[in-house]
């Protein structure tokens, strides 16, 4: 059966302020300069839904933002990428919510308004869509507070509905990192988190530990490294794959949200894992060539190429 959409995206939506090229770090009571100031589309789960539908999926995304600019905003960026937005909502009353990044090197520093990403629960979500798609991606448990006791539900009822499943928890704001990962690791086919969000998530105090202690429950899973590339633990095995390193990033957000875009866009295609790692490192580099994570993906046909040549690549 031919499906509407090969991926539904469940997350949250805001845009991103990101300062670059700063003088120095901020710290209280001063004030710095950046040489560079850009506003785009932000969010760990629109990142990966654009660009998983630039590289050529089909994409829904399911989420909230308030019915203003700033969500206008988002509406306009996520159709020009052609992500299908009829399950988002827009709700009068709510502010979307905002993140002003601040990047100095390899470093930075997030600043984020939640807003209306806050209010969306398991109620508004439109679980008949789910028999129009392949696969179902959420990500960034730790925003999403009325949705965090759905979670399994969510995925449960995913697979029920003959999809795939994948899985970012992100970063926790709060550092309390509450999860119940056995009740939502069970029905997750890929989880994509990065090692320090893993060593949190899991009390380990090594990446080893980390991995023997949620062995038991994964299929999947893909620790991505930064610039240290990525780790893929399947079948019991290991595979750890370097990272396709630029001779000069312009910066690194959404690096991890477009590997997550890429590993997904193969997998849905049935490829080996392994083929799947290799092209999630290879759109994670791509990502960093241009500010935002998502502006590397608008010529990236040509990026693809280019980097096909540069690296030596086989199966992208």
């Amino acid at each position: 059966m031919v499906k509407r959409f090969d991926v539904i995206v469940i997350g949250e939506l805001n845009v991103d302020l990101i300062m670059d090229r700063m003088t120095e770090l901020q710290e209280e009571g001063k004030e710095i300069l950046a040489d560079n100031m850009t506003f785009v589309i932000g969010s760990s789960s629109a990142i990966c839904a654009c660009n998983l539908s630039t590289i050529g999926s089909k994409v829904a995304f399911i989420g909230k933002t308030g019915k203003d600019l700033l969500g206008d905003f988002i509406i306009d960026e996520l159709r020009s990428r052609n992500v299908d937005t009829s399950m988002v909502k827009q709700e009068a009353g709510l502010k979307t919510g905002a993140t002003v990044v601040l990047n100095y090197g390899e470093d930075r520093a997030n600043i984020t308004h939640q807003g209306a990403m806050s209010f969306l629960n398991a109620q508004e979500i439109p679980f008949e869509s789910f028999a129009d798609a392949k696969h179902l991606h959420f990500s960034s448990y730790f925003l999403q507070p009325q949705l965090q006791q759905s979670i399994g539900t969510i995925f449960r009822r995913a697979k029920e509905a003959g999809m795939t499943t994948s899985f970012d928890a992100q970063w926790d704001p709060y550092e309390k990192w509450d999860i119940d990962i056995s009740e939502i690791l069970p029905h997750v086919d890929l989880f994509f988190p990065n090692e320090t969000e893993l060593l949190k998530i899991t009390g380990a105090a090594s990446l080893a530990d980390a991995i023997h202690s949620v062995e038991h429950l994964v299929n999947i899973m893909v620790v991505k490294r930064g610039a240290r590339g990525s780790l893929l633990f399947a079948d019991q095995r290991i595979k750890e794959l370097p990272a396709f390193l630029n001779k000069s990033v312009i910066d690194a957000i959404g690096a991890g949200d477009s590997f997550n875009a890429g590993f997904i866009h193969k997998f849905i295609q049935r490829e080996p894992v392994e083929v799947c790692q290799e092209f999630g490192n290879l759109t994670a580099a791509i990502s960093t060539q241009a500010a935002g994570g998502t502006a590397a993906f608008n010529d990236f046909e040509k990026r693809l190429k280019n980097a096909i040549e540069q690296y030596g690549i086989i199966n992208a």
